[in-house]
C-alpha cells in the first residue's frame, strides 16, 4: 500500500536550502518517491497559513520510512539545518 510524506516547509535561508534541494532527490529516487505537489500555488482554507507544501508518494510505508532514515536523506537534512523550519508526517495511504 502506498504511503505519503506530507511536509510543510518555511524556508528561512534560500541559499543554504539549495544544498538540501541538491541532495534530497537522490534519496527520493532510491526509494521510489514521486512528487505529487511541491511548493505550488496554495490557499489555506482552515488553520494557520504555512509557506510551502510538499506531498511525495512512496510505494509503501516501509519505503517512506526507509527513505527518511537513509544516509542520502540524512545528508540532505544536515544540509538543510538552519535553512528551514519543517513539519513532516509520513502517512499510509488507503486501499483503492
Amino acid at each position: 500500500m502506498t504511503a505519503y510524506w506530507i511536509a510543510h516547509v518555511t524556508v528561512t535561508d534560500p541559499e543554504a536550502y539549495r544544498g538540501y534541494q541538491a541532495l534530497a532527490p537522490a534519496a527520493f529516487a532510491r526509494f521510489g518517491g514521486q512528487f505529487l505537489a511541491r511548493g505550488g500555488e496554495s490557499e489555506v482554507m482552515e488553520g494557520p497559513e504555512l509557506a510551502r507544501h510538499v506531498v511525495i508518494v512512496f510505494p509503501s510505508l516501509q519505503a517512506a520510512k526507509d527513505c527518511y532514515a537513509s544516509p542520502e536523506y540524512s545528508a540532505a537534512r544536515a544540509a538543510r539545518e538552519g535553512a528551514a523550519t519543517v513539519h513532516l508526517t509520513i502517512v499510509e495511504g488507503v486501499a483503492p
